[in-house]
């Protein structure tokens, strides 16, 4: 069951409650370049991204908020450390949300200057925590990196916003560890209602950082904790954003794009599997179709094995069969196969079937 949370926000975007888990990733471009980070959030937006964030690291990346903003189609979320004024010049310049840690921008005096323009203009905080950067005092105070001194952190910071009765809240606690995201997430969700983002950073590169992310967040999602996602990955960013629908479907939490099933290769197998699987893959990966499709290795065990696909191959010497439903509706030159599958794959409209 869905962890219940209080409903935030962020442009037009509704999180927590019963609204649907919202996939986000982070530019990697200099916020400052604005044609280079339109292009990037263009390539996020196509490939189903619904909130970006970009980093703040100065006054001139604040004001280019505003031009960014008014080239893209999704919230913009800036992520701020250490000076307030970068957060409230991004907010002035069109931010429809902040990252920050309150609790490391400065004095009460300019935490209840930030949250009065986030007030004003209804934009809500993320508190992110990293393991990575904990404060010194309550790594003192546990002897080391700790799940009970991030959410340590956490609290110390949400304190702070709700003692100026301030609610727009969200939370990360992330760390690059699998078992101590976990625990620290755990603990966050039984002490408040706020939405949870959730994530395991430095994951690491797209092999390392899939499999840490899956069980991480994937994890976390089937007990119901998480409300907005973003998959860590040292990698272009769209591959984010495919990985977080990725473990959704996988959970029934979402159902965007194609689920691509596949057979490990065997001595049955009469055609190059890997490569077929691989190019029906690179051609179907960022298609917004909810539809199962299926690449099996022979014509023993394909059929049944992609009997609960939408459409399929299975490969046979020289040729292939098409499988629709279950049901073996033609037979292909194995040269044919795959411009075969795509073009039934973009053809595909659920509920009209035919041969």
């Amino acid at each position: 069951m869905r962890r219940p949370t209080r409903v935030i926000k962020i442009g037009n975007l509704l999180i927590g409650g019963s609204n649907p888990i919202v996939v986000q990733s982070m530019t990697n471009s200099d916020t400052r370049d604005v044609n280079a980070t339109l292009a990037q959030i263009g390539r996020l937006e196509a490939a189903g991204c619904e909130l970006v964030r970009v980093a703040v690291m100065d006054q001139e990346a604040a004001a280019a908020i505003a031009r960014i903003k008014a080239g893209i189609g999704i919230p913009l979320v800036a992520d701020i450390h250490f000076d307030h004024r970068l957060a409230i010049r991004s907010v002035e310049a069109g931010a429809d949300g902040l990252r920050i840690n309150p609790g490391n921008i400065g004095s009460p005096d300019k935490v209840r200057e930030l949250v009065r323009i986030c007030q004003e203009r209804s934009i809500p905080v993320r508190i992110g925590v990293n393991a990575g950067s904990l404060d010194k005092q309550i790594l003192a105070r546990y002897g080391g990196i700790c799940a009970q001194g991030m959410v340590d952190s956490a609290m110390d910071n949400v304190k702070l916003l709700q003692d100026l009765d301030f609610h727009q809240i969200k939370i990360s606690l992330k760390a690059s560890s699998v078992l101590l995201t976990i625990e620290a997430y755990r603990l966050m969700a039984d002490l408040v209602d706020y939405p949870l983002h959730v994530g395991v950073t430095e994951a690491g590169t797209m092999y390392r950082g899939l499999v840490k992310s899956a069980l991480g967040v994937g994890l976390l999602l089937s007990e119901g904790i998480g409300d907005t996602v973003r998959i860590s990955l040292t990698a272009d960013p769209v591959e984010e954003v495919w990985a977080a629908y990725e473990i959704l479907r996988s959970l029934g939490l979402r159902k965007r794009g194609v689920e691509l099933i596949s057979c490990p290769s065997c001595g049955r197998c009469e055609i190059d599997l890997i490569q077929t699987a691989e190019a029906v893959d690179s051609q179907v990966r960022f298609m917004d179709k909810a539809m199962k499709v299926a690449v099996m290795g022979c014509v023993v065990n394909g059929p049944g094995e992609a009997r609960e696909a939408d459409v399929g191959i299975a490969g046979g010497r020289g040729f292939g069969l098409l499988i629709k439903h279950g049901e073996i509706v033609d037979k292909i030159p194995q040269d044919q196969m795959v411009p075969r599958l795509i073009q039934e794959i973009k053809d595909y409209e659920p509920g009209k079937e035919s041969n």
